[in-house]
């Protein structure tokens, strides 16, 4: 098994785009006011290219499976980014590759200064949320920032 995070090449945009949305359609997870509906899914390389973020992509045996990332979402204080655009593909789950992609995006986002990461997410997203609790990720009663994912009704803080 050959296994290797990398940043994010504009070449990964549609087959990143097809994962994410295909995680909705395997979870039957809710598609208004989510990542299934954003425009920025469709152009993540431009989306990462934004200061005060950073783009990863996983591969396996050199096939991209999925991505995570760190965003300034709009709204959140200077040293809160959110974590975004985390989704794996079916076949790529359960080998530990979600919890490097999370493990070096909380590295990333200690290294560019940040002191919260702050997660929203989705009731079908179970597993998700479980690896987000054993990270450390605290539940909290409202929403933070201005995602425009109205759709998801869970928020999670962690300091870091």
């Amino acid at each position: 098994m050959t296994l290797s995070i990398r940043p994010i090449q504009i070449e990964d945009n549609p087959i990143l785009a097809r994962i994410i949305r295909n995680v909705f359609e395997e979870f039957d997870a809710p598609r208004k006011g989510t990542v299934y509906e954003d425009s920025t899914t469709d152009k993540l390389y431009n989306y990462f290219h934004t200061e005060g973020a950073i783009g990863l992509v996983a591969e396996h045996n050199q096939k991209v499976v999925g991505c995570c990332g760190i965003y300034p979402t709009e709204g959140l204080d200077h040293q809160t980014a959110e974590v975004v655009k985390f989704y794996l593909q079916k076949e790529a789950r359960g080998r530990g590759l979600g919890k490097i992609l999370l493990e070096k995006s909380i590295e990333n986002a200690k290294e560019l200064g940040y002191k919260n990461l702050y997660i929203e997410s989705l009731e079908q997203f179970n597993s998700a949320v479980s690896l987000y609790r054993k990270y450390g990720f605290e539940p909290l009663q409202k929403r933070l920032g201005n995602s425009g994912h109205i759709g998801c009704p869970l928020w999670f803080l962690k300091k870091l």
